[in-house]
């Protein structure tokens, strides 16, 4: 395992990543190296996925970058083919579980500081059309605190909160 990287920040004094970009406080982090047994749907160099502890439809998955990258809010112009990525995997893995209607899907961010965990995390969930009411709520589609990742252009797209992001924060 590589040194731990300890760079004095503005936010939190000292940072608890590695080179590798591992955070040791990190959950999803630890999720990924498997170090808190929890079953991995995929796993590669780029991305992972697993299911949400607290499910908000029959399929809800999480994927998140194998290195830590903070929230979406983080995120800049160069993280846009890790979106793709991110959005391409939680596509496979419904495939792999017979979902097969990507209109009754919904894949989002929340947007801070409406997320408990500062990794990156695509929520995949699916079919929305079954989720309760509080479900609804939670992940609203572009709500305030949802962001959606859409492919049409007349929707708003990760894309754009990318860019408001960069211009206006």
């Amino acid at each position: 395992m590589a040194a731990a990287v300890n760079t004095p920040t503005p936010e939190i004094g000292t940072t608890n990543h590695t080179d590798d970009g591992y955070d040791k406080k990190c959950i999803f982090c630890k999720i990924v190296k498997g170090e808190m047994g929890t079953e991995l749907l995929h796993n590669d160099e780029t991305v992972c996925c697993f299911r949400d502890i607290h499910p908000g439809a029959p399929h809800h998955y999480l994927v998140v970058p194998s290195k830590h990258v903070g929230n979406c809010k983080s995120l800049g112009k160069e993280h846009v083919p890790l979106v793709e990525k991110l959005v391409e995997t939680g596509k496979e893995i419904l495939q792999k579980n017979n979902v097969t209607d990507l209109s009754d899907v919904r894949f989002g961010f929340h947007w801070p500081p409406f997320c408990s965990v500062t990794h990156l995390h695509l929520h995949v969930l699916a079919p929305i059309s079954q989720m309760g009411f509080m479900s609804r709520l939670v992940y609203r589609l572009n709500s305030y605190w949802f962001i959606t990742v859409r492919n049409q252009k007349k929707h708003p797209t990760i894309e754009s909160a990318i860019y408001y992001n960069l211009v206006y924060n």
